[in-house]
């Protein structure tokens, strides 16, 4: 893993990134989420990329809603334990 998806994972984790669907005209992409869990800007396209490999890796998902808002980006089961082997790796 490069250090730029494990900071991408670190903020997935975190519950930083949220993914917008693309509705309403407006391209699909990652955005910062503010401390309300609304969405704070785009982040920006290299962190957008190492997103997607993790993406493809299995590493983080999109919790899908039914709605045209913005869903948070999650972690999951395989995401948190690579988290947390590099972190007992680098300790």
């Amino acid at each position: 893993m490069t250090a730029q998806e494990l900071q991408a994972l670190a903020d997935v984790a975190a519950g930083l990134i949220l993914f917008h669907n693309g509705l309403w005209g407006a391209p699909a992409c990652y955005m910062w989420a503010d401390a309300d869990g609304a969405a704070a800007g785009r982040v920006p396209p290299w962190e957008c990329e190492a997103l997607d490999r993790l993406s493809w890796r299995g590493l983080i998902e999109a919790t899908h809603g039914s709605g045209a808002g913005d869903v948070p980006v999650v972690a999951t089961e395989a995401g948190l334990g690579a988290l947390r082997a590099r972190h007992a790796h680098a300790a």
